[in-house]
């Protein structure tokens, strides 16, 4: 059921994410695809805003798959090594992108892409939708995080609808992957891009913030820490 993707360009929208949502509950197949030049409203996790000027890559995939909501994650996980393929194409040789549980993509410590996954909220979705920014002419400042982008980096980023198609094509052999074998690719591979073991880390989901340090990633998709009191498994949460 690897997707064909459908592709709808537009100048402006408010959310790429927040349209394909609508188009989704209204029907739309399997593999739509919604592309913004500029949104004025993009958000990110959590709600938080997501910068969205020109030059950028604005992205929302509309998926149906028959999953359980404990599975629902896995998919950002795809979108994650997906945009981390993207970003490895324009990058100096000896540059990787890294990745950030549970699916920020990173280069040099600095956040270069983001995503955003949504789903119905039926107990077996049938559609959810991966909303996916990558900074390729644009950084966001004042963040209280490092940002980056490609042309921050030196790099030549690729218009956005050339990034588009090279973003698509990761996507859907990630797709492919995930749907022969499950999650397990997608986990050997995040791992090898994800933190080295040992690194601390502190995640704070709610008012409660953990500490410890890398120690896995789970066959669901947590976050496994290592702490004084033994290993410790996050669901969710904000790392720092």
């Amino acid at each position: 059921m690897s997707p064909h993707f459908t592709v709808s360009l537009h100048d402006e929208l408010p959310s790429t994410s927040d349209t394909a949502k609508a188009l989704a509950a209204a029907g739309a197949p399997h593999g739509t695809t919604i592309c913004a030049r500029r949104q004025t409203a993009g958000r990110g996790r959590l709600g938080r805003h997501w910068v969205s000027p020109p030059g950028n890559l604005h992205v929302s995939f509309v998926l149906r798959y028959d999953i359980a909501p404990a599975r629902q994650a896995e998919l950002g996980f795809a979108a994650a090594l997906a945009a981390a393929d993207l970003v490895d194409r324009h990058l100096r040789r000896g540059v990787r992108a890294r990745l950030k549980w549970p699916n920020d993509v990173l280069v040099e410590d600095a956040k270069i892409a983001g995503i955003l996954l949504e789903a119905d909220a039926a107990p077996v979705a049938p559609w959810l939708v991966l909303g996916i920014g990558v900074n390729l002419r644009h950084a966001p400042p004042d963040l209280p995080y490092a940002a980056t982008s490609l042309a921050g980096l030196g790099a030549a980023p690729p218009e956005p609808e050339a990034a588009l198609d090279q973003l698509a094509a990761a996507l859907g052999t990630w797709l492919v992957a995930w749907e022969s074998a499950g999650f397990a690719p997608l986990r050997t591979a995040w791992l090898r891009r994800g933190p080295a073991p040992g690194t601390p880390l502190r995640v704070t989901t709610g008012a409660v913030t953990r500490q410890g340090e890398f120690l896995d990633l789970a066959a669901d998709g947590s976050l496994v820490l290592w702490t004084p009191d033994g290993a410790l498994r996050v669901t969710s949460g904000l790392l720092a």
